[in-house]
């Protein structure tokens, strides 16, 4: 692939010696595990660019998309499990839950072609795809994340536009996530709210608001967080398919061009940037720990 599809035997050979790989595999293994301490990630076989700069274009536009995407799961898994583990409602809590399974059992590219037919092609009230519409220009780079350049630039015209593209694409990627953070809260708010010391609060006369907020919901997210952190490397995965579908133009679809021109820096710089982002995720929601509960020390 380095060499060219039509490369003669000398070239081949020449594009090896340039990229080592003529040595041993621990030699190419230690080499590799020396740049990458110096983040170099190796030049793409077919851009002949560097893979850390091509990361730097495409990263925040999924980070973007996840965070919106993670912030809406968050936003509407987390009460509904509050509302079906403390309801007396079963009708309520049997629908809420339904719909949680069918959530959870829907693929991420049957839902993101539903919403393109139904919002952009039959209501016509979002755009089908993309990042901005062709009559605006991205904002000034900052961070390379639109909404946020946008508002940084007090370009609330430009804000509001990306924000259109940004709703279908952080909604299909979201829906099985608020299934299954709302599943984990259900299920921790009805083992938290038989403790004893529900029962105590509940004895001092404190009210329902009271109870549910500082002593119950406060000890069901510990759970909750943990799921939350676990979502982040499904969301990872699921923007591949999703970016491609809304042609949103970050890691995802960098990473299926990659794969379709067996581009092996720029799939191994996805896979990093992905793994290193899901093990920071995970870090911080092991520091949040002791702001949910203080009897978590860590020594």
């Amino acid at each position: 692939m380095a060499a060219g599809q039509f490369s003669t035997p000398e070239q081949i050979q020449e594009v090896s010696e340039r990229l080592g790989l003529d040595k041993p595999l621990p030699v190419q293994y230690f080499r590799y595990l020396g740049r990458l301490v110096r983040l170099d990630l190796g030049e793409s076989l077919t851009s002949r660019q560097e893979v850390l700069k091509e990361l730097g274009k495409f990263y925040p536009a999924t980070l973007e998309l996840t965070a919106f995407a993670i912030m809406i799961a968050v936003l509407i898994g987390t009460p509904l499990g509050v509302i079906t583990g403390t309801g007396k409602s079963p009708v309520v809590n049997s629908i809420v839950m339904f719909f949680s399974f069918l959530g959870v059992g829907m693929p991420v590219f049957w839902t993101g072609l539903i919403f393109q037919l139904v919002f952009a092609g039959k209501l016509d009230i979002l755009p089908l795809s993309g990042r901005l519409s062709t009559q605006f220009s991205a904002p000034p780079s900052v961070t390379n994340m639109y909404t946020i350049d946008a508002m940084l630039a007090g370009e609330w015209e430009t804000f509001w536009n990306a924000m259109k593209h940004l709703i279908m694409p952080a909604l299909t990627l979201s829906i099985g996530r608020v299934a299954s953070i709302a599943r984990i809260t259900h299920a921790s708010m009805l083992s938290v709210m038989r403790t004893d010391y529900i029962r105590t609060a509940r004895a001092k006369g404190l009210t329902n608001r009271a109870v549910l907020l500082k002593h119950g919901l406060r000890n069901a997210l510990l759970p909750t967080s943990t799921t939350i952190g676990l979502q982040i490397g499904f969301l990872l995965g699921g923007a591949i398919l999703v970016e491609n579908i809304f042609s949103w133009g970050g890691i995802g679809t960098y990473a299926w061009v990659g794969l379709f021109r067996l581009d092996i820096p720029v799939v191994m710089g996805v896979t990093l940037a992905a793994t290193f982002t899901f093990m920071f995720v995970n870090l911080l929601v092991d520091i949040v720990y002791p702001l949910l509960d203080p009897r978590i020390v860590y020594k």
